[in-house]
């Protein structure tokens, strides 16, 4: 298991963007499970009025996303780094693709993701993976797509 403090170390994200809360399972280049836990107190409930119903609080989507997509991240970069690499650049995710939403995602729930690589092609990483809630499918992304930029000054002209 990696714990909230290390997926720290390993991802640049910090609150409130920071979606991923422990990593259950870790399988270099090939597999991982995470967890986020949604709690009431997230920002995305922020100044929300009062007297709403349940359906207001569903978990933004693209959060959600989000998650999934750090998710991903933490299983490259770790990947990565157990070869005694590190990357050359910065780490974007650059599309998610089929992805179908199942059920809505409450405060109180705890998302767990199942992602694996599917194709490692240079500097690109293919994606898929499902969400669930408990046994409940919240999610499944068909492909996301991660690449990795070069830090250099033409790259970031570009």
């Amino acid at each position: 298991m990696i714990d909230h403090a290390a997926i720290r170390g390993i991802l640049p994200h910090r609150h409130p963007i920071l979606l991923v809360d422990t990593v259950l399972e870790w399988h270099p280049f090939d597999r991982i499970v995470t967890t986020k836990a949604v709690s009431g107190s997230e920002p995305c409930y922020a100044g929300m009025a009062e007297g709403l119903g349940r359906s207001a609080y569903s978990y933004p989507k693209t959060l959600l996303i989000e998650s999934f997509g750090q998710s991903g991240a933490v299983l490259w970069l770790e990947s990565i780094r157990t070869r005694g690499e590190s990357l050359d650049g910065t780490l974007i995710f650059a599309a998610a693709r089929n992805v179908e939403f199942h059920r809505p995602v409450y405060p109180g729930d705890t998302v767990r993701h199942e992602l694996k690589i599917d194709q490692l092609v240079g500097a690109n990483a293919f994606l898929s993976g499902r969400s669930l809630v408990g046994d409940e499918p919240v999610m499944t992304v068909g492909e996301a797509i991660a690449v990795i930029r070069p830090n250099t000054p033409a790259a970031q002209e570009a």
